[in-house]
């Protein structure tokens, strides 16, 4: 098959570019450095043009109110692109809870990324994942203070890059699920705890203060960000860390 990956060049994109190429599919990275932009719409119809799956997996710029209409505009743009182009199946990467914390702006935004897919004239799927383990040296920067770093006690379920990317491709490849696939790492584990095995492991003296109103994830109520019931990923935090 041939697939549009816009986005392609980031974190996840360029390895699903590259998992679908080894598949043998014809997998065509996109994103600006390419020419291609969501939000003016410029290159989107060549992009698509031939397309049999376009996999969007870009991302605003911002987590605050604007992030709403960064989704709502691109899913537009890239939707009518994938129309004209024939496109018959298009998959985006979300977040496990997304339509669970509307605290958070950036959940919200994504939350009406989903529903703009969902109702829109091509057949899809949506993958969501857990939080990714490469987030967190970013989750442990923002309440950083000195010799501390506060965190909330907040139940997240982990995931590698490498094993969303896999996930994606290979949901790519198949037949459009016209719903939702969740999929997360094998090991619930407290913020605050996933922080202190973080620096421990870095050899960073500072210490985790378990702070119910710190960051970003202080929103988050009860364990909305886990699934159980989702498909696993095999990488463990301590093996990725290491």
């Amino acid at each position: 098959m041939k697939c549009a990956v816009i986005g392609g060049t980031g974190l996840i994109g360029s390895q699903v570019v590259r998992n679908l190429n080894a598949a043998g599919h014809e997998a065509v990275p996109h994103s600006k450095s390419t020419g291609v932009d969501v939000i003016s719409g410029q290159g989107l119809d060549e992009a698509a043009a031939g397309a049999d799956v376009v996999v969007n997996l870009t991302n605003s710029p911002t987590f605050d109110e604007a992030s709403l209409t960064f989704f709502r505009t691109s899913m537009d743009n890239l939707l009518a692109a994938a129309r004209a182009g024939g496109v018959g199946h298009f998959v985006i990467l979300s977040i496990v809870g997304t339509d669970r914390v509307p605290e958070l702006d950036y959940y919200r935004a994504k939350a009406l990324q989903e529903k703009i897919l969902a109702a829109g004239p091509i057949p899809y799927s949506i993958v969501r994942a857990t939080q990714f383990m490469e987030f967190m040296d970013a989750a442990l920067s923002w309440t950083a203070d000195g010799d501390t770093v506060r965190l909330p006690a907040t139940p997240v379920q982990p995931i590698a890059a490498k094993d969303v990317a896999a996930a994606v491709a290979e949901v790519a490849a198949g037949t459009p699920l016209n719903g939702i696939r969740n999929i997360a790492g094998p090991e619930v584990l407290p913020l605050d705890e996933l922080g202190r095995i973080t620096l421990s492991h870095k050899g960073d003296a500072r210490t985790v203060v378990t702070d119910p109103t710190a960051g970003m994830f202080a929103a988050v109520k009860g364990d909305v960000l886990t699934d159980e019931n989702a498909h696993l990923a095999p990488t463990r935090y301590t093996d990725w860390l290491s």
